[in-house]
């Protein structure tokens, strides 16, 4: 808790919200201004005297990005403000990412007056929504619209705590205005924030440990899919620990970042955005399969096995069931259990490496640099080759990927080495999510280099996030593979056009960015960053990387944007062909 509060007593309603806002120890407020919450932007900035720190955004989606990305980081939640009900269907798109993603957000919603009687003329009345909250509920994990500011106080804390609390996600409490500027005429009671935190998970039933150790020590091929899961280092260590103790087989997902050492010899297959031919095998042989919150595993289970049953013992460790929803299908297919953990997968890792006396295990080598690019055209894969070729023994947190990315082309020693996708599957949120894990970052003096390698599409969507790292003076560099297109639907149309019989060569229409081709360097630069031009050889890719890597160690924005020949990992062509 800061408790940097001023001695004055709060005077008006949103002074008191700014006051408890405070001391949440709620670090940022992401925000695009807006007249409905006026009040508390008043008090934000002259009664708590910037703290939390405002932190301006060109637009609402990119606010809910920059908080969706340092919570990636963190593990914490971050505040956003949106602007009535305009400015909250703007952040929508970004409130669906984080929902999916399952981190923790505070989203500070307003509304002009309930009483009708307090409503300026037309601007009010069109900023009026009733039950504004039932626009994202379907999406939230709790909301709630007080009336009153004790009310709003005990809203605020009793959010953070629930947004907080496993298995996480962005909360909203829409404020009515009228509450902000009411005058307090009396001193409000304190809240006891100390005793309201997120409540400690239970720890992993005994029996179920002792049922789950035993299936494992006696099975002769265990294969263990790692979903979400945490970035402490000693949940990452512990990870390793309990794999070489059972001699497994580890199979990653690149959707949700790094969760083992890529140079580890437990590992099967690509950590693609599916799981490859190698990863599906090892899944078909296994006769125990163990799931870590891993995204879809039902799904995954249906690739393998099609309709028939799965002749392996399966161990399953994810508190996900309760944030399922009817209106979203993003808890993915059924699937079976045999032994089903509700806890955090890293509490049941470190209960089952207890039971099975798993040791300290030795350091995992980091895998060589890749070899020299040749001039020439340069795939997305030749790309990730140059950018790591340039970074040398410097480690990086690779903030966003390609799609046709994998853990092969970008390799992982320890939990921050990739954060993963966006959570949704929408495109835009790139730009924002990588502003604020680089806060994160650089608020937490880490040594990596905060780098988002972004397709063009995903930058153009909102490329405006960057002004706010450079305002904030957010060490950054984005590495923008532009195709001038859309591709992964270029692969659709081409799919659907060969199963018709129609004319391939048509795949790019409605797709391909060109007539006039976008300036990605030239919007770049507007928003204060250094970019290059568009770099069309390894060369000038390695010359502008130096230069990038200098930008970022002096504090500021680099964008380095780079023609790429169009294509994908051969692991990503069946997946992006498949239907889901």
């Amino acid at each position: 808790m800061s408790h940097k509060t001023q001695n004055n007593a709060p005077c008006w309603g949103s002074d008191a919200i700014a006051k408890t806002l405070n001391e949440l120890d709620l670090r940022y407020i992401a925000l695009n201004p807006g007249a409905s919450y006026r009040g508390l932007h008043d008090s934000l900035v002259n009664f708590t005297h910037n703290d939390p720190q405002l932190l301006l955004c060109v637009h609402e989606e990119a606010a809910v990005a920059i908080a969706h990305g340092y919570a990636k980081v963190t593990g914490r939640a971050m505040g956003v403000a949106l602007h009535s009900n305009v400015g909250l269907m703007h952040g929508s798109m970004g409130i669906y990412n984080v929902w999916c993603d399952r981190v923790p957000m505070l989203i500070l919603g307003a509304t002009g007056p309930v009483d009708a009687t307090h409503r300026r003329s037309w601007i009010d009345w069109i900023h009026t929504s009733q039950d504004q909250g039932s626009l994202i509920r379907d999406f939230v994990k709790w909301d709630d619209q007080p009336g009153g500011v004790t009310a709003t106080l005990h809203a605020l804390v009793e959010g953070v705590s629930r947004a907080g609390t496993a298995p996480r996600g962005p909360v909203y409490i829409n404020i009515d205005s009228a509450l902000q500027e009411k005058a307090l005429d009396a001193p409000l009671p304190d809240i006891d924030i100390a005793r309201r935190g997120a409540p400690r998970a239970g720890a992993p039933a005994p029996d179920l440990v002792k049922v789950a150790a035993k299936l494992l020590s006696d099975a002769e091929k265990v294969v263990v899919l790692m979903g979400r899961m945490s970035r402490s280092a000693t949940d990452w260590k512990l990870r390793i620990a309990l794999i070489e103790r059972l001699g497994a087989q580890v199979v990653t997902d690149f959707k949700t970042g790094a969760t083992f050492p890529s140079a580890h010899v437990a590992n099967v297959g690509r950590a693609g955005y599916f799981p490859d031919t190698q990863a599906k095998t090892a899944i078909a042989e296994a006769d125990v399969i163990v799931n870590f919150d891993w995204l879809d595993f039902g799904g995954t289970l249906r690739s393998v096995f099609g309709d028939r049953p799965v002749p392996a013992k399966i161990i399953s460790a994810t508190l996900d069931v309760h944030n399922h929803r009817g209106w979203v299908k993003d808890g993915g297919a059924p699937a079976p259990a045999d032994v089903a953990f509700l806890n955090e997968p890293d509490q049941v890792v470190a209960a089952l490496a207890e039971a099975l006396e798993a040791r300290v295990p030795d350091p995992v080598p980091v895998l060589p640099i890749p070899a020299e690019i040749e001039n020439g055209p340069m795939t997305p894969q030749d790309i990730a080759a140059i950018v790591r070729s340039a970074l040398g023994k410097r480690s990086a947190c690779l903030i966003r990927a390609p799609l046709s990315w994998t853990g092969e082309d970008w390799p992982v020693d320890n939990p921050y080495g990739s954060l993963g996708y966006d959570g949704g599957g929408g495109i835009g949120s790139g730009p924002g999510m990588a502003v604020g894990a680089a806060l994160a970052l650089r608020d937490e003096k880490s040594k990596l280099l905060a780098l988002a390698v972004l397709g063009d599409g995903d930058f153009l969507m909102n490329a405006s996030a960057i002004w706010t790292a450079v305002n904030q003076s957010i060490p950054l560099l984005i590495v923008v593979v532009n195709n001038h297109s859309f591709y992964n639907d270029e692969v659709h149309q081409e799919s659907v056009a060969r199963e018709r019989n129609r004319p391939v060569e048509n795949k790019h229409v409605g797709i391909v960015m060109n007539g006039p081709d976008i300036d990605v360097s030239s919007i770049a630069q507007g928003f204060g960053a250094v970019s290059y031009g568009l770099l069309s050889s390894p060369d000038e890719v390695k010359k502008a990387m130096i230069d990038a890597l200098d930008v970022f160690d002096s504090g500021g924005v680099a964008v380095v944007e780079i023609e790429a020949a169009k294509g994908y990992a051969p692991s990503m062509e069946n997946a992006m062909r498949s239907p889901g």
